[in-house]
């Protein structure tokens, strides 16, 4: 038989304790590390997306608005779309070698 417990809906646990804090699961952003720190891998795929290649830069330790100004800043220079999910920068189309060079110019030395 399916418990129907209000508590068990809510997902929160009641507490006397006066000082309780209850754990919203937000966690704290990474700090951005400096870009000469920054590992930043860059890749091509082409699976599951129609055809069309793109270019996948993953990597990058830091917080999610700097990683969007990143690649804000890529599509920006190469002149093409793209979208930042999940921790990853994708840019659409075949643009690897200049990724690579852009990022090295911008101060990213530990870029492949």
């Amino acid at each position: 038989m399916k418990n129907n417990d209000w508590k068990d809906r809510l997902g929160m646990v009641y507490s006397t304790n006066p000082d309780f804090k209850y754990d919203i699961g937000d966690e704290e952003e990474a700090e951005t590390l400096p870009k000469n720190q920054q590992r930043l891998r860059v890749r091509m795929e082409k699976n599951g997306r129609g055809g069309k290649t793109v270019t996948i830069v993953a990597g990058f330790v830091g917080s999610d608005a700097d990683l969007k100004e990143l690649g804000k800043w890529l599509k920006g220079r190469l002149g093409v779309g793209g979208s930042v999910k999940e921790g990853e920068i994708i840019v659409q189309g075949d643009f690897k070698s200049r990724v690579i060079d852009l990022l090295k110019v911008d101060g990213y030395t530990q870029t492949k």
